[in-house]
């Protein structure tokens, strides 16, 4: 049975897209155009910071800014580097590879740029994947990186998919793509990988390894480590499940390992990160074996890291000798370092500036160097280049400052503590809350209570951790609160972390949220009038179940790029690759996903005299209750590929048609991420920060 609104589900309708911008006009009034043209020239001043990743003797880099706005692929020398930074060298030091811009003349799209595969060890060639509009589908073109151009003779060219690509030799790579009929899963990805050989017709091209239907993707990789080279291939069966194989001489061998364990092949080693404890090797700890004794029949892992009751591994990279491990204790990072050829020896930590999180930024597996990267709440990001010590256990070599990035909000008197709330089931919940305390007690605030906006977002293992941010830096001048909360469903933990809440435990994730939202009214720092909520994605389906289960205990809500038909998400765009999270609408979860399912949720608001709106779900009843919500702002991007923006757009016509106090944007590129540029980041900004601002401040 249609609805007289299922014209909102297809992406492109004249109609939908009409209903959209008209809407969105609407709601672009709350845009703060000095804030925008303020948070553009941030996003733009040449004063950033240009992150590089080593190819070989050149350090590439990415950059937009606003005689750039698509953006250049370029290169340049670690000594042009070193006086590029310092001021010494104009920016004429890096030599352009490609430029986004000019190629998106060119070729009339509107291209994203969305990386590049260099051929590794050789660095001769690139295969650059473009978007149109910022989605994750890819266009895949032939870089020649010794020409200094896009390869014309018989390239490798991959029309619009959800393309994965891998380097086996410079005329050989494994394209996992979409074939035709039959070669795509339920979720919208590769089913198949080919061998492709230069010259040959993709479609002609070898099969080299399928899945079923019904896994979330298939992937394929080639190790091209000099007398290490092999080929693997893997079936990941949902988010956290997965089958890992290597060609052998007697055909693809599977690796024994359990389903849900994460493996990393590194020239001989073999690197295990179980979910749950096997081999000696602990629930999200980390071991290593020979990858050849392996296959020979060894199961004997030595340990190299085992997590405690309050750390998690977060990173691993690599160095020509050394095994590179990041790490979490209380959401607080720290680095450390073993040598490959010692991984049951002793870590030695890196370094590192205090009070800040420091992450890798890039490694070089043929070579010592390490770039690191340092910020806080308050604290602009600092890059580090270093190199570690050549014999085993010596230390590092002393960091070298590359690059300070600008402050570019006053963060003059700013201070950021960590509280522990306790949720429901008696768990405690950390958070980060960031402002002006002045001489409040430490456990609380003794001041008025002020404005506070709460990011989270508690889901798939995505660990929140302190990084500045000067867009929210506008917010925090204005004397307000912000507040990061380490919800349960994250990485913060390890696997455990994530486990319990998963499937039909997930009502704990929003208890969770709801305790930090209490905690902060009980300490003083704000009241439910003046709180805010704020998500994007798995955070967006956060904040529209608090608006629809517990709006009283908030004053406004943004929702971005949210699920909110948690009955149908299954069915659109790659909503299949989730139910390992959430679970299976027409299975064993249906009622715990409809018991928050947002869209499902909505009551009236009592001062509507109307009948009730029917259902946008085929048999379920709106919520009979009546209520009052709190403003919302719902945003999605027309181009969104992965959440289909037919999330928003029918809750935010619930809403309205409910009586409920809602505004809706919908950005007509973006992508997942809502902004494809950045001027579209600063617009969606602007329009944000000013529409809390008209309705919180």
């Amino acid at each position: 049975m249609s609805t007289p609104d299922e014209f909102l589900l297809d992406i492109d309708d004249p109609r939908a897209l009409d209903w959209a911008a008209a809407w969105s006009s609407e709601t672009a009034r709350f845009r703060d155009e000095a804030l925008r043209e303020r948070i553009e020239a941030g996003l733009n001043t040449d004063a950033r910071i240009a992150y590089v990743t080593r190819r070989g003797e050149y350090l590439y880099n990415f950059w937009r800014d606003e005689a750039n706005p698509r953006g250049l692929w370029r290169r340049t020398t670690l000594d042009n580097y070193r006086l590029i930074q310092s001021g010494s060298l104009a920016a004429a030091g890096w030599q352009v590879l490609v430029d986004v811009d000019a190629l998106a003349r060119e070729d009339g799209e509107n291209w994203v740029w969305k990386g590049a595969h260099v051929r590794p060890h050789h660095f001769d060639r690139a295969l650059v994947r473009l978007s149109r509009g910022g989605a994750d589908a890819v266009v895949i073109k032939e870089f020649d990186l010794e020409r200094g151009e896009f390869v014309a003779a018989f390239p490798f060219a991959v029309e619009e998919a959800k393309t994965q690509v891998s380097w086996v030799d410079r005329d050989t790579i494994l394209v996992c793509t979409d074939f035709g009929g039959g070669s795509l899963t339920t979720s919208g990805y590769p089913a198949r990988a080919h061998l492709w050989h230069r010259g040959e017709d993709l479609h002609a091209s070898a099969e080299f390894f399928s899945g079923n239907s019904d896994d979330l993707v298939i992937s394929a990789w080639a190790q091209t480590d000099p007398g290490y080279e092999r080929l693997f291939a893997r079936r990941t069966l949902d988010f956290y499940r997965s089958h890992t194989f290597v060609l052998t001489d007697n055909g693809l061998q599977i690796l024994e390992l359990p389903e849900d364990a994460q493996i990393v092949v590194h020239k001989n080693w073999m690197f295990l990160i179980p979910r749950t404890p096997w081999a000696g090797i602990a629930a999200g700890g980390l071991g290593v074996i020979d990858f050849d004794a392996f296959l020979g029949g060894a199961r004997e892992f030595t340990a190299v890291f085992t997590p405690s009751a309050t750390t998690s591994l977060q990173d691993l990279s690599t160095t020509a000798g050394h095994l590179v491990i990041t790490i979490l204790d209380n959401v607080a990072s720290t680095i450390v370092t073993v040598p490959l050829d010692d991984l049951g020896g002793k870590h030695r930590p890196l370094p590192l500036p205090e009070l800040t999180t420091c992450r890798v930024v890039a490694a070089d597996d043929d070579s010592e160097e390490l770039w690191l990267g340092a910020s806080s709440f308050t604290q602009p990001d600092t890059l580090y280049r270093l190199e570690l010590g050549e014999e085993p256990g010596s230390d590092a070599e002393p960091s070298e400052v590359m690059a300070t990035a600008p402050a570019l909000f006053d963060a003059t008197g700013l201070s950021t503590r960590q509280h522990w709330a306790t949720s429901a089931d008696g768990t405690k919940i950390p958070y980060f809350i960031t402002g002006r305390f002045g001489g409040s007690k430490e456990d609380g605030y003794a001041g008025e209570p002020r404005p506070t906006l709460v990011n989270a977002y508690g889901g798939f293992e995505v660990s929140l951790v302190p990084s500045y941010s000067f867009v929210r830096g506008v917010w925090l001048e204005r004397g307000f609160f912000h507040v990061q909360a380490n919800l349960r469903g994250g990485g913060e933990f390890g696997p455990a972390w994530h486990e319990s809440v998963i499937l039909d435990n997930r009502m704990r994730i929003y208890e969770d949220h709801q305790a930090v939202l209490r905690d902060l009214v009980a300490r003083g720092y704000t009241t439910p009038r003046q709180l805010a909520v704020r998500g994007g994605s798995n955070g967006g389906l956060l904040t529209s179940v608090a608006l629809t289960r517990y709006p009283e205990l908030i004053g406004a809500a943004v929702i971005q790029v949210p699920l909110t038909d948690m009955l149908r998400y299954h069915t659109w765009s790659a909503g299949a690759s989730w139910m390992a999270e959430y679970g299976d609408p027409e299975g064993a979860e249906r009622e715990a996903l409809l018991e928050y399912s947002p869209l499902h949720n909505i009551a009236l608001n009592p001062q509507v005299v109307a009948t009730s709106p029917t259902s946008l779900v085929d048999g379920v009843p709106p919520a009979p209750r009546s209520e009052s919500y709190p403003p919302a702002l719902v945003t999605t991007s027309t181009r969104d590929d992965r959440v289909h923006p037919a999330h928003a757009r029918l809750f935010a016509l619930a809403l309205k048609r409910a009586g409920q106090p809602v505004d809706y944007f919908e950005n007509s590129e973006g992508g997942h991420a809502g902004a494809a540029d950045n001027a579209q980041t600063a617009a969606m900004e602007a329009l944000v920060y000013g529409w809390l601002f008209a309705h919180l401040a």
